[in-house]
């Protein structure tokens, strides 16, 4: 099958994909309107629970995702239907597709173990020394994924201000502005300002995950390599097109630094936004879904 053949697949399943999901949420917007003008907050949230059912069971039954067996496939998929809007009966529905694995994972600084993982501290911290953020800030993220521990040998001194703060792993982006937070008041440094945790952090239950280096942000690409931001933006800039180590053409130094790091240039996971509007109530759900799977993982909700 030639290149042709292979842009032609893949644009049709990302088509079929389209349409499922749109006519799925059609449906379920007519049997909404239809079926309760009951309480207004509960019905919200109702309409909430049936969309994200709607699109689960499109990327569950959709057997052209199946299909998608290359990093080109992924590449035109994601690019075709990384952002569909539907609007019916007064409820707007955005839903945001990207890879999952596009930034690197916090909680594999830490392994299964609980043993750190000292590479990766070391280019986390080259990382973030050259944004003037002190090394400090390393050990509350340590204590935020390393347990509870009975004689209270923490890094820091995090939990004695924040006690109920969630320390398994770091869960979320909110649950990470909790520890920024504290980063801050304690050390009386605003450096963070200058870190985009959002492009450069995921948040993932399972550490041995990959980074997609087809996806990888800039902000990844300047911590895998520890290169400057121009050499990250230029690597960023071949999205899509890598299949091999050789297509980065790495100098020696940066190849010792990615070496440190799970990397892969094709990971069949979908990052996964839906955004519901309806009024003036709005609910955000993002969660990652494995193709292979067909299964949902790390739900986020906002209402």
């Amino acid at each position: 099958m030639n290149n042709t053949d292979k842009k032609g697949i893949a644009l049709l399943i990302t088509l079929f994909f389209v349409i499922a999901i749109t006519v799925a949420i059609g449906v379920g917007f007519k049997q909404l309107k239809e079926g309760a003008e009951h309480i207004e907050n509960e019905n919200f949230m109702i309409q909430t629970d049936v969309i994200l059912e709607d699109v689960m069971q499109i990327l569950k039954k959709l057997p052209q995702l199946n299909d998608i067996n290359s990093s080109q496939d992924f590449f035109i998929f994601l690019s075709q239907a990384s952002f569909i809007p539907l609007q019916s009966n007064g409820i707007s529905v955005t839903i945001e597709l990207s890879s999952a694995r596009s930034k690197f994972n916090v909680n594999s600084l830490v392994e299964t173990n609980i043993t750190v993982n000292q590479n990766k501290i070391d280019s986390l911290n080259f990382y973030l020394s050259k944004y003037m953020v002190q090394k400090e800030y390393i050990n509350i993220l340590l204590d935020g994924m390393g347990g509870i521990k009975e004689d209270l040998s923490y890094n820091s001194a995090i939990f004695n201000e924040k006690p109920y703060l969630f320390r398994n792993y770091i869960t979320s982006l909110n649950h990470l502005n909790e520890m920024n937070s504290f980063y801050t008041k304690t050390y009386r440094d605003n450096s963070l300002k200058n870190i985009d945790a959002e492009k450069l952090f995921d948040f993932s239950t399972d550490k041995n995950s990959s980074i997609d280096l087809n996806y990888a942000t800039p902000q990844v690409w300047e911590l895998l390599l520890g290169c400057d931001r121009n050499r990250a933006e230029q690597l960023f800039l071949g999205e899509g097109a890598y299949s091999s180590i050789q297509d980065l053409e790495l100098n020696d130094d940066e190849s010792l630094n990615m070496s440190h790091f799970n990397t892969s240039f094709f990971e069949k996971f979908i990052n996964v936004k839906i955004e519901i509007q309806e009024n003036s109530q709005k609910a955000k759900i993002v969660f990652e879904y494995d193709i292979n799977k067909k299964k949902g993982s790390n739900f986020v909700y906002k209402i």
